[in-house]
């Protein structure tokens, strides 16, 4: 299995060294093209406006609307989960809309102050390891968006059908929990990963 992780800005070789490390094959993804032949995406870290305008130029925001349509499992890590909510506020910017979420982008200040903390998660027996760097802020979340973490009293890990999304950076700790998580998710035929079938 091939998952691809776009190559513009924030740690994405982090996010491959994870996924190589748990037996993935990974794509440096820059254009339309490089999606092809993979079964997942992810969207890591950097500054939300410049990765839009990225897509957008390249044509990556319909392909990879195009992918999410055709089953493709997608994975947004803060940055990232901003890119895939179907609002942004604070200030207010455009997005993919995969995901049914509103997030602020500035919640307080200069966004959430940077910090790791350790918190419960459904998919890991025992807590989990949470790195926030200037993370965004799930303000609310639709119907069918699971919700597998919280810090603070607010979401900060959710997933709907195939799309996850986290407003810290797993790739940054040891813990292949929710790289593993969403392995399985690209993996499955019709998109469902129980809490059972990923739980450590």
């Amino acid at each position: 299995m091939k998952i691809g992780i776009l190559a513009v800005q924030g740690d994405y070789e982090a996010h491959a060294a994870m996924l190589e490390r748990l037996g993935a094959a990974t794509a440096l993804v820059r254009t339309p093209a490089d999606l092809d032949g993979c079964a997942g995406l992810i969207l890591p870290g950097g500054e939300s406006t410049t990765q839009l305008q990225f897509l957008e130029e390249e044509g990556l925001a319909e392909r990879i609307r195009k992918f999410a349509a055709e089953g493709g499992a997608i994975f947004g890590t803060c940055a990232g989960a901003i890119l895939l909510a179907r609002a942004v506020k604070n200030p207010a910017q455009d997005s993919l809309g995969l995901l049914d979420a509103t997030l602020l982008r500035n919640a307080y200040g200069r966004q959430i102050a940077s910090d790791i903390v350790k918190g419960a998660c459904r998919w890991k027996n025992g807590p989990l390891e949470m790195v926030f760097i200037r993370a965004p802020i799930i303000e609310e979340v639709g119907p069918e968006v699971e919700i597998a973490a919280e810090y603070g009293g607010k979401p900060v890990l959710v997933q709907q059908g195939r799309i996850l999304a986290a407003t810290f950076h797993p790739e940054l700790t040891t813990d292949p929990t929710i790289h593993e998580h969403f392995l399985s998710l690209a993996a499955s035929p019709d998109g469902v990963v129980t809490a059972a079938a990923t739980q450590r």
